[in-house]
């Protein structure tokens, strides 16, 4: 178990947009950033962090919470280990039990995963560096493509060892389970019951997630073995979607955001090599063809990719396809491809830092001006080759969501291919209507599975749950100012000079929380809401223990469902500064103009909507009991008439008759 002191100290140290900005761009909004949500596929940001709440809210997919909460979101970490990856990012020392191996078998079984994985990675780093076939040949190897002692360090190269099961002789001698070897694919066991390990005699490549866990491998085997495949990954499992990853997004994310700018290659070995030689925000699709998954993660870091290809790739036709996928998601491509005979690691270790940055910056071309030249030579002076190519042009046009960047991307082929802009137009509209059309079919099609229920009489509901809003307003102020001393008028029932009982205004001041709990006790209302009401007794609890309200502090002790609560709660102000109001002169005014009287006129609110709902009552009782005696109903209800015209006097304005 960590000890509380070394959680309370990560709590103190951590930066959420130091944290957040690790895995999603951020730009700043006022005294907030925002960015793309990481949790779903959008265009327009909708993810908000305050710097000074310490807290982040995504509002397309509604969670929210603390630095610790964003990494068991995001990452899918457990407690403890987000608050150990937060530790080793600022240099905290962990005070904690020692896990003791009955723990590891405990250990849920996707951690066991990790725990397996991560196991591997230091065994094949060791093997590489400490064994004589490791130096001998995966070391040698590493040499000799011309990687450092620290790059082969910071990428946590290894080497599996030529015997069958060597790997996985130590994994079960150190208390791992056959059965998660098996599932991350490092052992297969034969059906005679005999195992092995997968990548035997190869160079390894561990492959990390954004935060730096390993989820799999890549081997490459050294030997002339026809039969073998040069480059074996790690099969699909739970911790490792090959579709999903990227090789070197762990080390290149950084860089990516720096540079705003994203390099896209091939190999582990040219993100390496352009790593070492100092272009660090690299990344490649880990030996499958670039899928939309790939795309979206960098696109949480930057919405520019350059794709660098070989100089001599065979098939480079059929690798620019995957370009239309990057347009899809809504971002700038550009294309540079090395001289004959190069690739990106070939090219790095032929050349100085600042050549390669030159060649780099005067090669990448604009993907229509790439795409344009290379069809154009394919055609040949053919003019039905160059019809064929004219319109697969307009096809990556089509993929394009920026009206705009579609006409320029028009006007631009139009001169390079010397044709009509208008034909390009009414080829590109032809493509977007027929895509309009599908989209139209496949949703009718879906529409048909709910027909029965479309059809079914469907009950009127109201269009704001009043209750339900103004209890939550009464949970914003607890947040927000509990702590803070404001203002009150009170109104106190005094005699005059002639003897009669008459109100009279009196202004004192109280800590809002204890204004908040007397006004409710005196009414004796409870919250109607149950998390609401579980909350807001939290809440007074924490007020009444602690002088200060540190939201931090209070979102650990928190359950996840109430964390979610309490951080759109507090990130309510934040989503209006997603619509930037200020750049449209419109300006949206903060509650804290005026404490008090937001305070106060949200209890006077919820006060009349209950004396409206009692009124309500009252009459469905009498049409329910007509012996219900009439007289004594209309004393009631004017009583409480009269009462909801003195609430309405006390804050000095007409109020809304919630009927």
């Amino acid at each position: 178990m960590i000890t509380r002191e070394t959680i309370d100290k990560v709590f103190e140290t951590a930066r959420v947009e130091e944290v957040i900005g690790d895995f999603v761009q951020l730009k700043r909004a006022g005294s907030n950033f925002k960015g793309l949500s990481p949790f779903s596929d959008e265009r327009s940001p909708s993810f908000m962090v305050s710097p000074v709440k310490q807290i982040w809210k995504d509002f397309s997919s509604g969670k929210g919470g603390s630095v610790v909460t964003f990494l068991m979101e995001h990452e899918h970490f457990t407690y403890p280990e987000a608050i150990r990856y937060l530790a080793k990012k600022y240099n905290i020392e962990i005070e904690e039990t020692e896990v003791s191996l009955e723990d590891k078998i405990e250990a849920n079984e996707k951690e066991s995963l990790y725990l397996v994985s991560e196991f591997a990675k230091t065994y094949f780093h060791d093997t590489l560096l400490n064994t004589e076939e490791g130096k001998a040949i995966g070391l040698s190897y590493f040499k000799e493509r011309g990687f450092t002692n620290e790059t082969i360090a910071k990428f946590g190269l290894g080497y599996s060892p030529e015997t069958w099961d060597a790997f996985t002789k130590e994994a079960l001698s150190k208390g791992y389970q056959l059965e998660f070897l098996e599932k991350v694919g490092l052992t297969i066991t034969r059906e005679d019951g005999k195992h092995f390990d997968r990548f035997k005699g190869r160079v390894m490549f561990p492959i990390q997630s954004l935060s730096g866990r390993n989820l799999g491998f890549g081997g490459r085997i050294l030997t002339n073995d026809k039969k073998a495949a040069k480059y074996l990954n790690s099969p699909e499992s739970d911790i490792y979607h090959k579709s999903k990853v990227l090789y070197g997004i762990f080390h290149a994310k950084q860089a990516i955001a720096k540079q705003n700018n994203c390099y896209l290659v091939e190999g582990y070995t040219d993100v390496i090599q352009l790593h070492q030689a100092g272009i660090e925000n690299v990344v490649a699709s880990s030996g499958t063809a670039l899928t939309p998954d790939q795309i979206r993660l960098i696109n949480r870091l930057t919405k520019n990719i350059t794709v660098l290809f070989d100089g001599d790739a065979a098939g480079l036709r059929a690798s620019i396809r995957g370009i239309d996928l990057i347009l899809e998601e809504g971002m700038n491509v550009k294309v540079c491809t090395f001289p004959d005979g190069d690739d990106p690691d070939s090219f790095a270790r032929k050349n100085s830092y600042d050549d390669l940055v030159q060649y780099l910056e005067n090669n990448a071309k604009d993907f229509i001006q790439f795409k344009a030249s290379l069809l154009m030579n394919e055609a040949n002076n053919d003019p039905i080759k160059k019809a064929d190519l004219i319109r697969d042009m307009v096809v990556s046009i089509s993929k394009i969501p920026d009206r705009i960047k579609r006409e320029i991307y028009i006007q631009e082929t139009a001169r390079i291919m010397d044709i009509s802009e208008q034909v390009l137009l009414n080829t590109l509209a032809q493509l977007v209507q027929k895509d309009i059309t599908e989209a139209g079919k496949k949703q009718k099609q879906e529409q048909k599975a709910f027909e029965v229920v479309k059809n079914e009489p469907q009950v009127s509901q109201e269009r704001v749950n009043i209750i339900y809003e103004l209890e939550r307003k009464i949970l914003e102020m607890l947040l927000l100012y509990g702590s803070q001393e404001a203002d009150f008028d009170d109104y106190i029932l005094k005699a005059n000079e002639e003897g009669e009982m008459v109100e009279e205004k009196e202004t004192n001041t109280y800590k809002v929380f204890q204004r908040i709990y007397l006004s409710l006790q005196e009414d004796e209302v409870e919250l109607a809401h149950p998390t609401f009401k579980e909350i807001y007794s939290d809440l007074i609890q924490y007020y009444n223990q602690n002088e200060v309200f540190n939201v931090e502090h209070y979102l650990m002790q928190l359950s996840p469902e109430h964390s979610q609560v309490v951080t759109d709660i507090l990130m309510s102000e934040e989503r209006e500064l997603l619509h930037n109001w200020e750049t449209k002169h419109i300006y949206v005014k903060t509650k804290t103009q005026n404490v008090g009287q937001y305070v106060s006129e949200t209890i006077i609110s919820l006060r009349e909507y209950l004396i409206n709902k009692l009124i309500q009552d009252l009459m469905g009782s009498f049409q329910a009991e007509p012996e219900t005696d009439l007289e004594e109903l209309k004393t009631m209800i004017n009583d409480y008439n009269k009462l909801k015209v003195s609430l309405t006097n006390k804050i000095g304005r007409i109020r809304s008759i919630y009927l």
